[in-house]
């Protein structure tokens, strides 16, 4: 395993990071892994040299919170890993159960330390940006509770590079914690984020750890143009509206064609062209069966050259935005 530092920080990180969303309650999504089903891949990541591990509040209404932090428990030290979790998706029913107020960031914070069983997480990432709340209070709320010791750093989800920037220079301003990453909507098939967000974040120093590094399974050849889908892409609404065009095929074609010629899985050469790409510290990377995890660490010795890379480039056409909501 490879351990590199986050942005500027001296925060080290695997340059893998197991995502936890797959892991909480079937009862949420059919592909998600209860408890017992999960439990293992966090244990062979530890075993891989994975330290960083991601989840959210809202994934399986907390179970996946739940699901990590006990497993981390029982299968690591506590100093040795790195935790990440997110805050403002809704979490209650009422108005103020979402979003990046103060008094949501308050209660939040609280909620997953008591679902993790931590008394700290080690990276907290706003998961959206919020028009509704100004971003003087979200940033005085996160720096507060960084002053508590709840929180070690803070982190960023996908927005627009002059949300991101409005933020790193209010919290400049004021003096308080500035964000140390970018988890950005970034992969072979969406890479609009090369236009702004990657060159903002290599200026100022922020680690870029980019979710859905496999176009939600597409790159992995989890779905066809015919139709032909795994049980996770059958009932994944959100990929659906994230990719599927022809375009995206051609893309997920080229990948495949490449890992066929280097007798490598096509999961290993799109990881190896994401790790490749200036500032990309560590792709959050999602596993329900072990051969996604090992061939995860394993792209991590694969080295692609710049004809490969310009192979795999060359069907990408422009996208919209997608991922901001």
């Amino acid at each position: 395993m490879q351990y590199v530092n986050l942005g500027r920080s001296g925060l080290k990180v695997s340059r893998i990071c197991l995502g936890a969303m797959s892991y909480g309650s079937s009862a949420a999504k059919p592909w998600i892994l209860d408890e017992p089903a999960g439990r293992p891949f966090i244990q062979r990541a530890l075993e891989l040299g994975i330290n960083y591990f991601d989840t959210a509040d809202m994934y399986s209404d907390g179970e996946s919170e739940r699901v990590l932090g006990r497993a981390l428990r029982d299968f690591a030290q506590r100093d040795e890993v790195v935790v990440a979790t997110k805050v403002f998706y809704p979490t209650g029913r009422g108005p103020n159960g979402r979003g990046l107020s103060r008094k949501h960031i308050l209660d939040a914070i609280d909620g997953s330390l008591q679902r993790l069983g931590m008394d700290y997480v080690d990276l907290y990432q706003v998961h959206r940006w919020d028009d509704e709340t100004p971003i003087e209070e979200t940033l005085a709320a996160l720096a507060d509770i960084v002053r508590a010791g709840k929180v070690r750093y803070i982190g960023a989800s996908s927005m627009f590079a002059w949300q991101f920037q409005k933020a790193l220079m209010t919290a400049d301003r004021h003096g308080w914690p500035r964000f140390v990453s970018m988890q950005n909507h970034y992969n072979l098939v969406y890479r609009e984020e090369e236009r702004e967000m990657l060159p903002l974040c290599r200026a100022e120093g922020i680690g870029v750890v980019p979710w859905s590094p496999l176009a939600r399974g597409l790159l992995a050849g989890n779905r066809s143009r015919d139709g032909v889908r795994t049980k996770r892409a059958d009932s994944d609404a959100f990929a659906a509206s994230l990719y599927g065009s022809d375009d995206d095929f051609a893309v997920a074609d080229a990948v495949s064609k490449l890992a066929a010629a280097r007798g490598i899985a096509p999961a290993q050469v799109a990881l190896a062209w994401l790790l490749r790409q200036p500032g990309v510290t560590a792709p959050i990377v999602g596993a329900t069966r072990m051969t996604h995890l090992e061939q995860a660490v394993a792209s991590l010795d694969v080295r692609l050259d710049d004809d490969e890379c310009a192979q795999l480039e060359a069907p990408y056409r422009p996208h919209r935005v997608l991922g901001h909501d």
